[in-house]
């Protein structure tokens, strides 16, 4: 809960690399790499004289334990994105430090926060469910990134931890922004197909990932999983000719920089 109660804007990052999205229809909420979006970022409200929290949307909605079964039969219950005439506890949260490296959002109900994989309909969906002790219960867990923090003016900070919140969002605050995060890289890459063309990047949608690890085998590993190519080669463009490729065989960039990269199958090579 501590992290919260500096966190002004934060972004929830899930088991599967994916970070909780806001849907563009202002309703539902769902999974996505692409961590750089609007649709990432959730501002924290912090309910006074307790240890739950808000978490409102790019679309000022704010993220909701409804309770709609997301399939009949399942036990997991869709999460949403709302704005009542008069919020309740159906859109607090919660957050409960895991090992210090985790956070669990619980719901009223006593539900966790869940980021589901598997085939559709599963894959992507956010539903709260009840804990479990499979292999499925670290799909609870949330890697919380802080984009904004909140700091409060020490002539203003009283002893008591509701009214110095209540101050917090009446405006008695300002929002500073953190450096860049170390502990991920953003890569995008693309596939080169299997005649051997490189797509430019207004003929196709580079996909993302964030990477977390440091050396070049790593994210070789990593892109596989994401590919499912097995020996795949990493490449980037050779800057004298984009057509042609140069195999990265060296360190990564320093300070976690964004990449680009072209991903080779092992049959084509790189010529």
């Amino acid at each position: 809960m501590e992290i919260f109660r500096k966190a002004a804007i934060v972004r929830l990052h899930s088991h599967n690399g994916k970070y909780l999205t806001a849907d563009e229809d202002q309703e539902s909420v769902h999974q996505d790499r692409r961590g750089t979006t609007k649709n990432t970022r959730w501002t924290v409200e912090i309910v006074p004289g307790s240890n739950v929290i808000r978490l409102q949307s790019c679309y000022g909605k704010y993220l909701t334990a409804s309770n709609t079964h997301f399939l009949l039969g399942a036990t997991g219950k869709k999460v949403l994105q709302t704005l009542p005439a008069k919020l309740d506890s159906s859109a607090e949260w919660e957050p409960i430090s895991d090992n210090g490296k985790h956070v669990r959002f619980k719901s009223r109900y006593g539900h966790y926060l869940r980021a589901n994989k598997g085939v559709p309909p599963w894959r992507n969906s956010i539903t709260h469910d009840i804990p479990s002790r499979t292999v499925t219960q670290d799909w609870v867990l949330w890697s919380v990134d802080v984009l904004h923090i909140r700091v409060i003016n020490d002539d203003a900070e009283s002893t008591h931890s509701s009214s110095a919140f209540s101050r917090v969002e009446s405006g008695d605050s300002f929002t500073v922004t953190l450096p860049p995060k170390p502990e991920g890289r953003l890569i995008y890459y693309e596939v080169r197909d299997d005649c051997g063309n490189i797509h430019n990047d207004e003929d196709i949608e580079e996909k993302t990932l964030i990477f977390h690890g440091s050396e070049l085998t790593e994210l070789k590993k990593q892109l596989e999983e994401e590919t499912g190519i097995k020996d795949l080669i990493v490449c980037s463009r050779n800057p004298l000719n984009d057509e042609k490729l140069c195999p990265l065989q060296l360190h990564l960039p320093p300070n976690n920089a964004t990449m680009h990269v072209i991903i080779v199958p092992p049959s084509l090579g790189t010529s």
